[in-house]
């Protein structure tokens, strides 16, 4: 199936039939202690809730935006509107976003949305004891949350939550610029980001994600209150890989971390939560769970109609494309990662090993560069390489006695030291495939694809980086007292891995 026809949850798509597994599959052969769980007992999803509520479903739900739906299940009056800004493809529909519906102050209370309208593990699982099974066995929360819309989606305007599924299916996923996570790129988009790590790191959440499908049918097994009132086949046969990733990547782009609560609840889904609120890594606001509610408090004043945002916690750029589709360009927890290891042909290994644990530090140790405080991560990662060239064994025994990360500096050892470093950061810098220049040019160009433009956001970020870490090191360099001494050979020398 081609990736680039599903998008979000794929809500707009007919899902196609499979055939029934073998008898032997089927729900009536399960046999678990975990079936003890009632259907009466989830909230979201139960006969009960169903048949009370199915009337004012079928009559109005399909009529109704999103706010509406919420006002109308109980949402309290609150001082936010949903608003749309354009999508940069025309064929595509606009985006809707929060937006303050009054002029508002720092610590106003901008919405408050109850428990019964917020979606959590203990209400799709109707039991604390197997949501918390299932989540520390081999089941994230974002496969369970996802598996669980992706049964409600099948039941149409049936659904309790359908406005809800609407409303993700329109935004698809997408963050507030418009693109959807690199999750769902096709290979051509993709190389948007050669020369950056964070290709491979979407390579190993998709594998993360194929894993999780891989143990999906194990919650269709053991939460039994849950998969009773969906006469459908057991979750890898029902859904092809595709379309749960797509329904993976949805929830993860909206997915909520509250503070505060037990294990169950800590990842909910709020329908006025992200990805219609913006995210902003300088901001200070969180949605928190207040009693039986979620709420977000302002942290900055609003004019009627201005977007309104939170706080993404602390998350470098490459996680927020990855997560939210987004690159906020003052994001001050914005990182690179650099992973040096002692060299295990030394000799002196297993000594280096010790020095290195003695003061914080791993035979493999990885080293994060922060936006801003490039020079004081260069100055960091110094003791460490001076530590793996030291060759000399009594040397080796005198930084053994000595207390702290000292080790005896010679120039020679030191221009080496400053060598290899800045020959590294220059290698980085040259498997880009674009320079930081040619980057500015393009970004410039307004009608550059968006997702090929917040690509480059990334990749001038991590370029800006290694450049402030070469410009400290070279300036570590001029500040030598000799400039003739060449550099020591270093037969085992860190590696850079």
């Amino acid at each position: 199936m081609d990736v680039a026809c599903l998008r979000g949850l794929s809500f707009s798509s007919p899902i196609p039939h499979f055939p029934r597994p073998p008898s032997r599959l089927r729900r009536c052969s399960r046999r678990s202690p975990l079936l003890a769980c009632q259907a009466d007992t989830l909230i979201a999803g139960s006969r009960k809730e169903r048949s009370s509520r199915a009337v004012k479903v079928d009559k109005g739900a399909d009529t109704l935006d999103l706010q509406s739906w919420l006002v109308r299940e109980g949402l309290p009056p609150c001082k936010v509107v949903l608003n749309e800004r354009p999508s940069h493809d025309g064929k595509v529909r606009p985006i809707h976003y929060i937006a303050a519906s009054e002029d508002l102050q720092a610590g106003d209370v901008a919405f408050s949305v109850p428990n019964s309208l917020v979606v959590t593990l203990e209400r799709v699982l109707g039991n604390e004891t197997v949501a918390e099974l299932l989540t520390t066995n081999k089941l994230s929360e974002l496969a369970c949350l996802a598996l669980y819309l992706m049964y409600e989606k099948k039941q149409g305007k049936e659904s309790f939550w359908y406005p809800f599924i609407r409303e993700l299916d329109r935004q698809r996923g997408r963050g507030q610029l418009a693109v959807e996570s690199p999750l769902l790129w096709s290979e051509t988009e993709l190389a948007y980001l050669d020369g950056s790590p964070t290709r491979d790191e979407v390579r190993e959440r998709e594998e993360g994600i194929r894993r999780e499908y891989d143990e999906l049918d194990t919650v269709w097994f053991m939460a039994g209150s849950l998969f009773k009132q969906y006469p459908y086949d057991i979750p890898t046969v029902a859904f092809p890989f595709e379309i749960f990733k797509q329904a993976f990547v949805a929830v993860q782009s909206c997915v909520v971390h509250l503070q505060k609560v037990s294990l169950a609840r800590r990842f909910a889904l709020v329908p006025l939560g992200p990805p219609l609120l913006a995210y902003k890594s300088n901001c200070k606001a969180m949605l928190t769970a207040v009693d039986d509610a979620v709420q977000l408090v302002v942290d900055r004043p609003y004019k009627a109609g201005e977007s309104i945002v939170v706080w993404c916690g602390p998350q470098p750029n490459s996680r927020l494309l990855i997560n939210y589709g987004f690159v906020d360009e003052d994001n001050p927890h914005d990182r690179i990662s650099i992973e040096i290891s002692l060299n295990t042909e030394d000799p002196q290994y297993q000594e280096k090993r010790l020095v290195a644990q003695r003061n914080g530090k791993l035979a493999v140790q990885v080293f994060n560069v922060y936006v801003g405080r490039e020079k004081e991560a260069v100055l960091d990662m110094l003791p460490f390489l001076r530590l793996g060239y030291v060759s000399d064994h009594a040397e080796m025994q005198s930084v053994i006695s000595s207390q702290g990360p000292i080790c005896p500096v010679s120039p020679c050892m030191e221009r080496a030291v400053l060598d290899q470093l800045l020959g590294y950061f220059e290698a980085r810098l040259a498997g880009y495939p674009t320079t930081l220049c040619e980057d500015e040019a393009m970004l410039a160009d307004g009608n550059l694809d968006p997702k090929k433009h917040v690509a480059l956001r990334l990749l001038r970020s991590e370029k800006k980086m290694l450049s402030a870490c070469c410009d400290a090191t070279v300036q570590l360099i001029d500040q030598l007292p000799d400039h003739t001494v060449s550099p020591c050979p270093a037969p085992f020398a860190p590696q850079f891995n």
